[in-house]
């Protein structure tokens, strides 16, 4: 409300005194001040919502669909990270399972008997210690130069091939005497 227009106000010919019009004026502050008031923080939401129009235009600017791509490209990648993981985990088992089956089969050296497995096959067995066992026992008999003999050799016997014949002389000094009928050992 502005002051010009209470002053063309008029009481029968006489126009508003000064006082009323200070006090209207007074009120009607009171009153805009006190709907001021409710909406003070008017600036910093309307900051608020410039920066939120900002953001969502930023979203809207990006292609939902490759986000979406390349979130399923990385969790195939962890997918495929996990697998491999597990596949190496599990292959140095098995290779740890072959090297003790060649072991406890005496086994002269792992890396030369290995070739001769069926390593595939093998590895897709159900019952993989008995197929190791049994293809292990197969390189044996075919290739038995690479595994050591498991036959414990006999006691040493002293003086073998050293017995007396005739007398005084050892086997090997009587068959020697035999070739050699002119020459005398002492």
């Amino acid at each position: 409300m502005k002051r010009d227009f209470l002053q063309n106000f008029k009481v029968g010919d006489q126009p508003l005194p000064k006082e009323i019009i200070d006090a209207i004026m007074a009120e009607n502050g009171r009153d805009i001040e006190s709907a001021k008031a409710k909406f003070s923080d008017y600036d910093t939401v309307k900051e608020q919502l410039a920066e939120a129009q900002k953001t969502i235009q930023g979203f809207q600017s990006q292609d939902v669909d490759a986000i979406k791509r390349s979130a399923a490209d990385w969790e195939r990648k962890y997918n495929d990270a996990i697998a491999a993981h597990e596949a190496e985990k599990a292959e140095t088992a098995f290779q740890t399972v072959v090297k003790e089956a060649v072991a406890a089969a005496h086994g002269r050296d792992v890396e030369a008997v290995v070739p001769f497995l069926k390593m595939d096959e093998l590895r897709a067995s159900k019952n993989q210690a008995e197929d190791l066992k049994a293809a292990l026992e197969a390189v044996r008999k075919e290739k038995g130069y690479l595994f050591e003999d498991t036959q414990t050799p006999p006691p040493y016997a002293a003086r073998t091939g050293g017995l007396t014949v005739g007398g005084t002389q050892t086997g090997v000094e009587a068959a020697f005497a035999r070739l050699n009928p002119g020459l005398k050992l002492n």
